[in-house]
């Protein structure tokens, strides 16, 4: 049995009696043929055992029988209609009913079986033949009760899911009467039945449907079939053109949300928003369409009006999980923890199995630093679904990141050994599982060997950190993979709070509070506990080494013991970022292979791409246009002085950097898009500027843009910035030694001023390949409490330190901002009593072993 239908003819017999029937229905149509040009009609006899065959084959069929036909089922980003069971009850007008064929005596609860009309019962099947004909129930019926009735049984073979079948007995009718449209249809519907994969199939129901288009031209449903079979196909322009015809023709909410989705699709979301209104305008109980709607909002960086739209959807229908599901990311967007949680939860309530919450609770949790709360989520996932790729890598990323690589790296090699079929684009999971693999494998190798041995940067090949940062497909010539594991290192195992001294305790609460000092509060930035920690831990390590420094103590690097140099001091943030999230590969730039450097290593930001506005910076879109529109007039005003009044005029209109393009056509040169580059002016030689960070922006001839702004690391650019810090670090050595012997106030506060100086050179160059921001900051506070300065402030809401650093004009305008938030205070002597975070701490596993401790009750309690 196959759903309702009960097969009680073999196959065979079945095609027989098919192909009986169109010899029959061929007959019929040379005896209405002949009769038409007086000659002899058919025989009584033929007549009669043509209709019973007819009414054998004949469905029972649904009453709206021109709506949408969707031959694909996928998630609700792909199209319009569902096939989701939340979904139902809102969907109705989605579904196909030509092929919906149902038996209305029928007892489901199993009085009587619910056979097919299908079955043996003749007179049933011609009692409800005979109702379906009056009605002509099925599209383009004619006028002739003979002619429907063979039209019917192409319809038939179509519910009964025997395409090839369907398209031979349309292709008999279209023999005597080719331009019968009905049939024309019906062969389309079959040729797209049979399935889109094959694009011979696609092609055929595309020309049959094009054919009733041009003998019926308005009739919206055809329009919107072929727009349904064109846009699976990758021809979503054509597909729009046809559900535009289509709304011409007879609007409809459905039509307009169809047309939504695939601008939605196109990532035109301000078409797709207005397109949604419409549909809901139309009919308002649309929780689907309410739920696009939030999320082109969400997509345009309008996280309140998503949010607000989401719960307008919960109004509509509170068991809606995709909105709950919803709802949460834009709370993660947010960085509203608690809120994204809580949505996460309730999904998960209506559905402890629903896939996609799992798997996005569990990111977000991981993101949050809750390793093993994750780790559950993704278990979940993959309980129920095995071959989840993402839940999969997430897991392994898991094991590895709490220091479990047996259980790491037996989940990696899953995600491996999943190849993409060919011709199918690779999943990032999949390009990124073999870098982490290796990773992981060097982790473990090192995981009882004191940090200050090794350098990872050195160890690793070349081209492997070029390919991993860049996050290219591993094709790595000659490459020679990492040991396997080895047996005799064993995985880290849980260390609870309480096995630390008291000392430590202390140590470890208050990296706990440094680190949340580091948070950024903005929207796309989610708190994460274990970077905080990380970074709070590298910030006392820091705090401790500049110290001994400045009492000319030497310090213990990559083997050997000598004076600390301004690299040595980053790289103390750098392990602790890179252990924190081993996900992200965290190297220095210059260290990638001289052919890769040469080339130049950006650091790329996309701020606006088409309309996806990238919500993370939307606070620093105003200064970044006030800085454009000057430049601008100083472009204008060496190139096209005749025309600079007129470009004055029209930058006075410009309020946002969209309004930017028309401007850009007022010359040739800049018709297609302009750069702007920042400069960072030189201390160590006054008058010299470096280039800061690039501003492009670009246009294409429908209005959309690119706004981006990079960092271009190059060889030369490099040498620059690091004979600055260079310069500085001396500097601030000389004095750091001269305030340990002084505790003049001047000594202080040019101590502070060349720290912030340093920073704010290496946060316009951006030598890391990931984490230059957090690191930086770190460095920043550890200096500072070196020189008897403790941060007590946060960083203010809406602002990002790398683009403020990037975005001033000099080091004193940013150590003028930085200060003003930082509200530093002289350092309680305590600090001087903590334990040595280098010696505490001094290889991988106790680094992680540290991270993976619950401390938050304890330290609340301490505090």
């Amino acid at each position: 049995m196959t759903g309702n239908v009960v097969v009680l003819v073999s196959g065979s017999v079945r095609v027989r009696e098919s192909l009986r029937v169109r010899e029959l229905h061929r007959e019929r149509r040379a005896a209405a043929h002949l009769h038409k040009h007086n000659m002899a009609p058919a025989g009584p006899g033929d007549v009669l055992t043509l209709i019973l065959l007819v009414y054998l084959y004949w469905p029972a069929v649904a009453t709206e029988y021109f709506s949408t036909i969707t031959f694909f089922n996928s998630d609700l980003h792909k199209h319009g209609c569902s096939s989701s069971p939340d979904w139902d009850e809102y969907t109705a007008d989605c579904d196909s009913s030509i092929l919906h064929f149902e038996d209305s005596e029928c007892d489901s609860v199993g009085n009587l079986p619910c056979s097919s009309v299908f079955s043996l019962d003749t007179e049933k099947i011609i009692s409800q033949a005979k109702v379906l004909a009056e009605q002509k129930s099925f599209p383009f019926a004619t006028d002739k009760e003979s002619t429907n009735e063979e039209l019917a049984v192409g319809y038939v073979l179509i519910g009964k899911g025997e395409y090839d079948e369907a398209v031979k007995h349309f292709t008999s009718i279209l023999q005597v009467d080719p331009d019968l449209v009905s049939a024309i249809y019906g062969r389309g519907i079959a040729y797209g039945k049979k399935g889109l994969q094959d694009i011979k199939n696609a092609d055929l129901a595309l020309f049959e449907l094009s054919r009733v288009i041009t003998l019926e031209p308005n009739y919206p449903e055809v329009f919107e079939q072929r727009a349904e079979i064109l846009s699976p196909l990758g021809r979503v322009s054509e597909a729009l053109n046809d559900l535009t015809k289509a709304i011409q023709l007879q609007p409809s909410a459905r039509l307009y949300r169809h047309r939504g989705t695939l601008y939605f699709i196109s990532e035109d979301y301000a078409a797709a928003q207005e397109d949604f209104q419409l549909s809901l305008e139309l009919k308002k109980n649309q929780p689907i369409a309410v739920l696009y709607k939030g999320l082109t909002f969400f997509h345009r960086g309008m996280l309140k009006e998503a949010i607000q739209t989401f719960k307008e959807a919960l109004k509509m229908k509170n068991d809606f999980i995709d909105a709950y599901k919803s709802l949460g990311q834009a709370y993660r967007e947010l960085g509203d923890f608690e809120s994204a949680m809580d949505s996460f939860q309730k999904a998960l309530m209506l559905n402890q199995n629903h896939i996609q919450s799992l798997q996005l609770k569990g990111m977000m949790l991981y993101h949050h630093g809750s390793l093993q709360e994750a780790l559950g989520n993704f278990k979940r996932c993959l309980q129920l679904e095995p071959y989840n790729e993402v839940c999969q890598y997430m897991k392994g990323l898991s094991h590895v990141a709490m220091g479990q690589f047996y259980e790491g790296i037996k989940s990696q090699t899953k995600v491996m050994l999943n190849d993409p079929l060919p011709g199918q684009k690779a999943t990032s999971e999949y390009l990124k599982v073999k870098y982490l693999r290796e990773y992981s494998r060097y982790l473990h190798a090192h995981l009882d060997i004191p940090v200050t041995e090794y350098n990872i940067d050195v160890d690793l090949p070349g081209n492997f950190k070029n390919h991993w940062a860049k996050n290219l497909p591993f094709l790595i010539e000659a490459y020679e993979e990492q040991p396997g594991l080895q047996p005799h290192i064993k995985d880290v195992l849980p260390q609870n709070f309480e096995s630390y001294n008291t000392d430590v305790q202390k140590l470890i609460c208050t990296a706990d509070q440094l680190g949340v000092l580091m948070q950024y509060d903005t929207p796309g930035f989610l708190p994460n506990h274990r970077i905080h920690r990380a970074m709070g831990l590298a910030t006392l390590e820091v705090m401790q080494a500049v110290h001994r420094t400045w009492s000319n103590s030497k310090v213990r690097i990559n083997g050997k013991t000598r004076q600390m140099q301004w690299r040595d001091m980053f790289d103390i943030a750098v392990k602790w970022r890179r252990i924190a999230d081993p996900d992200q590969p965290v190297l220095w730039l210059d260290q990638m292979p001289a052919r890769s450097l040469s080339r130049g290593f950006n650091n790329h930001i996309n701020l606006i791409r088409g309309q996806i506005i990238n919500i993370r910076y939307l606070a620093y879109f105003d200064k970044i246009l006030n800085f454009i529109k000057d430049r601008i007039l100083v472009y204008h005003g060496a190139y096209n002085p005749r025309g600079i009044v007129e470009v004055r005029q029209a930058l006075e209109g410009v309020n946002k950097v969209e309004d930017l393009l028309p401007i850009m056509k007022f010359n040739s040169k800049t018709r297609d898009g302009f750069t702007v580059n920042t400069k960072v002016p030189s201390l160590r030689e006054p008058g010299m500027e470096y280039d800061g960070f690039t501003i492009t922006i670009t246009g294409d001839r429908v209005g959309n843009m690119l706004f981006s702004v990079e960092t271009q690391t190059t060889e030369e650019r490099t040498q620059h910035y690091q004979l600055e810090i260079e310069s500085l670090y001396k500097d601030l050595t000389a004095k750091g030694k001269a305030l340990i012997l002084s505790a003049e106030l001047g000594d202080a506060d040019a101590v502070c001023n060349l720290i912030l100086s340093l920073v704010y050179y290496f946060y316009n160059l951006m030598p890391l390949s990931r984490g230059s921001s957090v690191v930086a900051y770190s460095i920043l506070m550890g200096a500072l409490m070196a020189s008897g300065k403790e941060v007590i402030g946060r960083i203010p809401k809406g602002k990002l330190v790398d683009f403020e650093a990037m975005l001033t004009s000099n080091p004193e305008a940013f150590s003028k901002v930085t200060k003003s938030w930082m509200h530093l205070k002289s350092l309680p002597t305590w600090y001087q009593s903590l334990p040595s975070v280098a010696e505490t701490f001094p290889t991988i596993r106790t680094m992680i072993e540290v991270l993976n401790t619950e401390a938050t009750s304890h330290c609340q309690a301490k505090s």
